[in-house]
């Protein structure tokens, strides 16, 4: 309990949010039977030449199931993006699902920290229809930035949504140990994890509008922070002739405009799957020299590196997932992109690497690692954190049986002379047997080190 005690009260910190708000369209895979009925109008032989196609965006129902087949055997969580017909609007509206919730980066995140009882959270995003709007929190601490009489007003969520066209996304839960054959290759699921079918609607543009973007240096003295999140649903091009690079430079003007009249401002970038290679690169290259930390799971890692030139490195890490690969690709993107902290969350652990000579203590830094485990594991156990006593609940449930070893493994890796200029912090995760959702994991995890990273900053430099 003293951990939580030590994290419950974050009312030093102010955070802005932007860009990603959808809504959430969950369906749960529990067994044979579930996987067998999305397969049934197809063919094994199909299924299996698409899997070896490995579609990058899904514009048809076996592109749905052969990519979803792919994830369930590689048990890493997938998300891939849906080009809206006809045909597979149809398929994809016909699936019952199970439930619907707020999703979306910013949405989870926004929700989250509302009830960790943040002093503001500011979020933005370019279009927020009434079914997101009645999804947040409503919670005086939850606003959203809105220009009236050419003023700066913070409104509630619900009094603050317009006209727009509704983004939502599929989630497909899958359980750990689901049998099934395809032809003679009998698959097992690893473990519990998700598949995503991403909508990106034409009218979606990852920007902050003009009349508020002028207001920006404002919002950027409200608070002490901002996480940067839902650029992977930038297109290459778009109907009316503007690019990738016009939208990813709006991205940039952001934060710059944010972090105009606030130098202290931390700036975090969440990052996401991104299927496309070509705008994987652009992303990192355009985005992450303009922040301060960011985080991402060890696929996110293996795929950056590999669109950067380190393919062997890359692969190394989707097929092995050793810490030593994870570090030395963490090493170099903090180094090429001059970051301040590189955090990577995986199943089994969530790691911290930043160079030595940082104000915070190694306690205070595995501290705010640990509170992320244990927000993590409330999440998935209860579905959704309700109020901060949800959190014993993830307190007890224990850390992973390997998490003794890999923290042998990063003490003696850090004795190494090439790390030896750095701080490696290394918390194992607290692993639900039969979580009730894996959705939002990542997020939830990023969102609780990097807040309590800057509460402890805080308290810190007013002493």
């Amino acid at each position: 309990m003293e951990l939580i005690n030590h994290f419950k009260d974050f009312s030093n910190v102010s955070i802005f949010l932007a860009y990603n708000v959808n809504v959430d369209a969950l369906k749960y895979l529990a067994d044979l039977s579930d996987i067998e009925e999305l397969k049934e109008n197809f063919s094994d032989s199909e299924i299996k030449m698409k899997i070896e196609e490995y579609p990058r965006t899904i514009e048809k129902p076996i592109d749905f199931v052969a990519r979803l087949i792919h994830a369930m055997k590689s048990g890493k969580p997938a998300e891939v993006p849906l080009k809206n017909n006809l045909e597979i609007d149809t398929f994809l509206n016909s699936l019952n699902y199970n439930e619907e919730r707020i999703g979306g980066q910013v949405g989870i995140i926004s929700n989250l920290l509302s009830i960790l009882n943040l002093k503001k959270i500011i979020f933005y995003s370019p279009i927020l229809a009434k079914k997101q709007a009645e999804m947040f929190e409503n919670n005086e601490n939850l606003v959203f930035p809105t220009i009236t009489n050419g003023k700066l007003v913070l409104k509630k969520p619900i009094e603050s949504f317009k006209n727009d066209e509704l983004k939502i996304n599929r989630i497909f839960e899958y359980k750990e140990d689901i049998e099934f054959y395809l032809q003679n290759e009998k698959i097992t699921t690893p473990q519990s994890n998700r598949f995503i079918v991403a909508s990106r609607p034409e009218n979606l543009r990852i920007e902050i509008k003009d009349e508020l973007k002028s207001h920006l240096p404002e919002v950027g003295k409200l608070i002490d922070c901002a996480i940067i999140s839902g650029v992977q649903a930038i297109k290459e091009e778009y109907s009316d002739g503007k690019t990738a690079e016009y939208y990813l430079n709006q991205v940039k003007e952001d934060i710059k405009l944010l972090k105009k009249e606030n130098k202290d401002l931390k700036v975090h970038f969440e990052f996401a799957s991104i299927q496309n290679t070509e705008m994987r690169k652009k992303i990192a290259e355009s985005i992450l020299p303009e922040v301060d930390c960011v985080g991402m799971d060890e696929t996110e890692i293996a795929n950056i590196i590999h669109v950067l030139g380190y393919e062997e490195l890359s692969e190394g890490i989707l097929k092995y997932s050793k810490i030593e690969d994870v570090l030395k690709a963490s090493k170099i993107l903090l180094e090429k992109y001059n970051l301040e902290g590189m955090q990577v969350h995986t199943m089994y652990y969530i790691m911290y690497l930043c160079k030595k000579g940082g104000i915070l203590s190694d306690e205070s830094l595995e501290k705010t690692l640990e509170f992320a485990t244990v927000l993590a594991s409330t999440k998935a156990a209860l579905g959704q954190i309700s109020c901060i006593d949800d959190l014993k609940t993830g307190l007890k449930i224990p850390h992973n049986k390997h998490g003794e070893l890999l923290k042998e493994i990063v003490e003696n890796i850090s004795k190494e002379k090439e790390l030896g200029g750095y701080k490696i912090i290394l918390v194992p995760s607290r692993i639900v047997e039969n979580p009730k959702s894996t959705v939002g994991l990542g997020d939830t995890i990023s969102a609780g080190a990097f807040v309590g990273y800057v509460s402890e900053l805080k308290k810190l430099k007013n002493k």
